[in-house]
């Protein structure tokens, strides 16, 4: 998914004033405000690159004359890692602004790279690996961004342009029949639910749900899930889903696994600028 220029725009600027505050006092006492410099921001270790639009609107955000030359694509795979793009221009910009576009490069690099390693795993399944909404406050759309370089696909964005009725709504609503009923009352949105047993899977199909949300359902459950549903409803794996277990759960039928983990516990990437 590719992130509006206002909501990129946005977080770069309260990320700015988060670490620049009133000046950057260390920048502004040793470095000429004429000075001119270059260098390169380098991955030090394989992984997939994202980040590198947000990157340089914080250098540009500093100083508009800022010259950002990226030199791979974004969601490349490096194997080895390499300079990934040249920044030239004012010293006091680069140097000030370093930090902050280092942290959402490495860090948008790092939930690429693990998504990427998710979408390899299940590769000729034709399972899709999808996020969640377990993202860092006020970064989704850059993280989101992030799953989708790494090959994954998006789940819903929000609250607003997704349906999914969890266990909580279950109780609120009393049953699942009741639940989809109020829903197709109020939405043309499709009806996901989430399903902990089979007899709940049962329930959401006879009550005419769009998909069901298989959650922390062992293999063998997985697979009666399948078998019962029968292509009537798009199934959707989730919950404490694994590099080590991943395959095997594509490999029940399902259509989707979703990973919080991707977002949530994706490790930042190690990332540098070296001047020259």
């Amino acid at each position: 998914m590719a992130v509006a220029t206002d909501i990129l725009e946005r977080v770069v600027y309260a990320a700015l004033a988060e670490d620049v505050g009133e000046g950057d006092v260390t920048t502004e006492a040793t470095v000429d405000d004429e000075a001119v410099a270059a260098g390169a921001l380098v991955l030090r270790e394989a992984g997939v690159v994202c980040g590198l639009q947000v990157a340089q609107t914080v250098f540009r955000s500093l100083d508009e004359e800022i010259e950002f030359e990226p030199l791979v694509e974004e969601g490349a795979f490096l194997a080895t890692g390499g300079e990934v793009a040249h920044v030239r221009g004012s010293a006091r910009a680069i140097l000030t602004g370093e930090r902050t576009a280092l942290n959402f490069l490495g860090r948008l690099s790092g939930i690429a790279t693990l998504t990427r390693r998710y979408v390899d795993a299940v590769a000729g399944t034709g399972v899709a690996i999808l996020d969640t909404r377990k993202t860092t406050p006020g970064l989704r759309a850059l993280e989101k961004h992030a799953v989708a370089a790494g090959g994954g696909r998006n789940h819903r964005f929000g609250l607003d342009d997704g349906v999914l009725v969890k266990d909580n709504h279950l109780r609120a609503a009393g049953s699942i029949a009741d639940a989809v009923k109020g829903l197709r009352a109020a939405t043309e949105l499709p009806v996901e639910i989430e399903c902990d047993t089979l007899d709940q899977v049962g329930e959401a199909i006879t009550a005419g749900a769009d998909a069901l949300l298989l959650d922390n359902m062992g293999l063998d459950d997985l697979r009666a899930a399948v078998a019962l549903v029968g292509g009537r409803a798009r199934l959707e794996a989730s919950g404490g889903v694994t590099l080590d277990t991943v395959r095997a759960i594509a490999e029940t039928g399902v259509d989707e696994i979703s990973i919080g983990a991707l977002t949530h516990s994706a490790r930042s990437l190690d990332v540098s600028l070296e001047m020259r």
